[in-house]
């Protein structure tokens, strides 16, 4: 069958992805099988394909892949999570450049626009991950705001409210002013940043005294409730019972105390601010004081703010230490390192706020999740992160689950009255209007009574439910599907959502499946440049993916990407392994088509090297497909990838083919052939995972096929039992053929030119490899001898000597320089060896292995050396 004489990866690509999906061979039912099932973790929808999903979907693709060639059912679930904070925030800019405010509209108005926006743009992270090969059941794609999906959500709200984990809340929360929503404590992300602490001086009611303190936010002054003291420091026992004037609105304020104040710290005072610190809120509550909040949920500044109302908080400040320097009241500045709170999603800076919330109680139904990990009954691979994990775990706080937004699962609770009391939570309308009258005693109740809390669900309250509810198991909890699918088997993420996804679905598995969501959880690394650092488009260190597949591949970069990505640690990524995993699928094509160019005869007798090469390829497959093997069961992938790599690459295209290929212009043997074309389908079969375009290109060219046949579904190598004497032996033959180029080369001896080799055999060594080594290294004859040949030239394997004699004549003083100056090595090796043997210390104290092992380093040196000195001899 003719071949094309260039791989051209975008035809291939479109054509077999085409080909897959023509085929249905993604999809997956329940059958007699056993399942093997995976879920995406779903991308953002307002995402594009980015290095990280690159990598996490190139290691699933790779899983689902190969369990489907081992014959499991193999189900791989993607979609895509309706992400509330970045789809609105989008969907807010679009309105806002087409002159539309969004309070301007009504909820279902804006829920029109935000639908149309999810529509065009929601699809596009999935249609790019095709690109990349990705083997996803696409009949089964969900989004966490398809009706079945939001159901499941609400349908688990009720039931966690109903059983006292859900609770409403006036609570101290972490605000983002620019997405006006709060946030759960797993969404702030914070950093160190350089600021100043300022120290300013309130009057003493009623006295000429003043107290210093110090703060690192002067404009929260304006909403000052007290000043704090600690009753055990003496410096300010004068102050007790005493009242302090707020600077510029001059309100007066208690002086309190309470040894939560650090006497250490700063001037021993304390500003309390019960609207603005999560501490000053519990000491605020503790001593009955009064709360004022200054900020709007923009936060510019409040008509507490008196003449900077309107004002942002950071241009306040501004002003503010501006007045406070004017009048006096500014004592100094110091440069002050503090731990500053932003946003995950916007990088906003964070306000603390006290807001109404709905919140889950976390501690009971942390629990089991803790402790399936802890039992090994789910596993984090790398295991370091368990301990990470359970820090979590056991110092979870109640999980903020309410949202100032309209895109997402509305939350069904429903007012009727003004207390605070006066509301319901169910599943519909109707349930709620039953529930209303039942609960107020009022028969008179109807819908229009109602009014549904306008606040949205946290998105990870959606995605949390993810491995059951794509399959439906919170709305029918005994469906085939479920029963059949759930638990998966392997979870691909990345770390720095374990708490945010990975550990809430594993409280979610307990609590709704009384099972664990997954086996196994692979925490990939962080995709990262050269210089360490994430890559990032604000960086613009990041290279566009869609860019790398069109200049590389698919196979191309899926193998680039592995090529150095160890389980859990992150991925220095360079271009460079995007040309080098190229350039490995162009070795795999052009092996190819060397075979594809011989002629085969029925006729032609098979030489004994060829017969050999197989027995020993065979031996190495197995030996390899061993290791393979074992890389995958301790998610070493990229280790995986390495030794099919290196099996298909050096073994097979370096060695094995040149050990087989028929002499110029001859055919090869039948029997040869089709061993060729059987270990051609084994290497195939493990590649596919890695490299599923071209590998199934070359599938399908060896011969005519039909849908039943392709490699996507074919069976993966069984393993047998091989002679590990032969892998052994070849290693040394292997060396021997590279003596004789070595020595053709240094001599400008051609290739073609025929030699003769005589071997003084002190190893004892085999002569299994001798038709190889005569093929190989072209020898004419090869003779075993029990002296040194004179007047040839020699190298030595082991000690084991090899010698050309050859014709002509040959630089004599020239070769015994040569070998002198390798004796001199040698004997320096012999000492240092001798050195470490005579150290008793070492002697005693090193494992006996090692110390084997430095023994046999000396009786190899010892053999060497008297190896040399015949060879010295010989040429005297």
């Amino acid at each position: 069958m003719s071949v094309a004489s260039n791989y051209v990866a975008r035809e291939v690509e479109t054509k077999w992805y085409d080909y897959w999906m023509k085929n249905n061979y993604f999809h997956s039912e329940v059958d007699e099988r056993e399942p093997y099932t995976i879920v995406i973790p779903p991308p953002n929808v307002t995402g594009v394909l980015h290095m990280g999903h690159m990598l996490n979907n190139t290691i699933q693709d790779v899983l689902i892949r190969r369990a489907r060639l081992q014959g499991y059912n193999a189900c791989w679930v993607p979609g895509t999570d309706h992400a509330s904070i970045a789809t609105e925030a989008k969907v807010v800019a679009k309105l806002k450049a087409e002159g539309i405010d969004k309070n301007t509209l009504s909820r279902e108005e804006f829920l029109e626009h935000a639908w149309e926006w999810t529509n065009k743009h929601g699809g596009i992270i999935l249609e790019q991950l095709k690109k990349l090969g990705a083997s996803c059941d696409w009949d089964r794609t969900k989004f966490t705001m398809d009706d079945d999906m939001s159901a499941s959500v609400i349908k688990v709200f009720v039931d966690l409210y109903r059983k006292g984990h859900i609770y409403r809340g006036y609570r101290m929360v972490n605000w983002d002013p620019q997405a006006k929503t709060t946030l759960s404590d797993e969404e702030v992300v914070y950093q160190e940043q350089q600021g100043q602490l300022y120290y300013l001086q309130y009057k003493i009611e009623g006295t000429d005294d003043t107290l210093t303190i110090a703060t690192t936010r002067p404009e929260t002054i304006l909403g000052d409730t007290a000043v704090c003291i600690n009753p055990n420091d003496e410096r300010f026992s004068h102050l007790k019972d005493k009242k302090a004037i707020v600077p510029l609105c001059d309100r007066v304020i208690p002086i309190i105390e309470d040894e939560y104040v650090d006497i250490e710290f700063g001037t021993g005072c304390l500003k309390v601010t019960p609207a603005h610190d999560e501490n000053d809120k519990v000491l605020g509550d503790k001593h009955n004081l009064e709360v004022i909040d200054i900020f709007h949920d923009d936060a510019t500044l409040n008509s507490f703010g008196m003449h900077y109302e309107g004002m942002d908080r950071f241009e306040a400040r501004k002003k503010i230490v501006e007045e406070l320097k004017e009048k006096g009241i500014l004592v100094k500045t110091e440069t002050h390192l503090n731990k500053v709170g932003t946003s995950e999603r916007t990088g906003a800076v964070i306000e603390p706020k006290l807001s109404d919330q709905w919140f889950l109680k976390m501690k009971e139904l942390a629990r089991p999740a803790l402790d399936a990990v802890l039992e090994k009954e789910v596993n984090l691979v790398p295991e370091k992160f368990v301990n990470t994990y359970r820090h979590w775990m056991e110092n979870v706080r109640d999980w903020n689950i309410s949202r100032q937004l309209v895109w997402g699962q509305q939350i069904p609770a429903y007012y009727y009255g003004e207390g605070y009391e006066d509301f319901v939570v169910a599943e519909s309308p109707e349930e709620a209007l039953t529930l209303a009258r039942e609960k107020s005693g009022n028969n008179e109740l109807t819908a229009s009574n109602l009014k549904q809390d306008k606040d949205a669900l946290d998105t990870w309250f959606s995605s949390w439910l993810w491995p059951i509810s794509v399959f439906n198991g919170i709305l029918e909890p005994d469906n085939k599907e479920i029963n059949y699918y759930y638990p998966t088997n392997d979870l691909v993420t990345a770390p720095e959502i374990l708490f945010f996804w990975v550990a809430r679905m594993i409280i979610a598995g307990y609590e709704y499946r009384d099972k664990k969501p997954f086996n196994n959880v692979y925490l990939t690394g962080i995709v990262r440049d050269k210089q360490r650092r994430k890559m990032s488009k604000s960086l613009g260190n990041s290279p566009d993916p869609l860019g790398l597949i069109d200049a590389y591949g698919a196979d191309g970069v899926r193998v680039g990407m592995l090529l150095s990505s160890p389980a859990g640690n992150d991925l220095m990524f360079e271009e460079d392994l995007c040309k080098q995993g190229a350039a490995f699928v162009n070795k795999i094509w052009n092996s190819f088509k060397l075979v594809n160019s011989w002629e085969v005869s029925d006729k032609a007798e098979q030489p004994e090297a060829a017969k050999i090469a197989v027995e020993w390829y065979r031996a190495k497959f197995q030996k390899s497909l061993h290791e393979i093997e074992d890389n995958y069961k301790k998610y070493r992938i990229s280790d995986a990838l390495m030794a099919t790599y290196k099996l298909v690459w050096d073994d097979y295209c370096s060695w094995f083919l040149e050990m087989v290929k028929p002499a110029y212009g001859q055919p090869m043997d039948k029997a040869t052939f089709d061993a060729v074309t059987e270990i051609l389908e084994n290497n195939l079969k493990v590649l596919h995972p890695f490299v599923p375009f071209v590998s199934e290109e070359i599938w399908q060219s060896m011969k005519q096929r039909n849908e039943k046949e392709a490699l996507i579904i074919s069976s993966w190598p069984k393993n047998e039992e091989f002679d590990a004497s032969l892998i052994d032996e070849f290693v040394v033959a292997s060396e021997v053929v590279s003596g004789i180029r070595t020595i053709r080369k240094e001599k400008n001896i051609s290739y073609k030119d025929q030699i003769e080799l005589q071997v003084l055999n002190n190893e004892k060594l085999g002569s299994t490899f001798d038709p190889i080594i005569e093929k190989m290294g072209n020898i004419s004859s090869l003779g075993y001898t029990q002296e040194q040949v004179k007047g040839a030239l020699s190298f030595r394997v082991k000690s084991n000597e090899y010698f050309i004699p050859v014709t002509g004549a040959v630089d004599v003083e020239a070769e015994k320089a040569k070998l002198e100056e390798e004796l001199n090595y040698t004997r320096g090796f012999l000492k240092s060896v001798e050195k470490k043997l005579s150290n008793e210390k070492f002697v005693s104290g090193a494992p006996a292995k090692v110390v084997d092992m430095e023994k046999q380093k000396k009786a190899d040196a010892e053999a060497k050396i008297e190896a040399i000195l015949a060879s010295i001899k010989a040429l005297s």
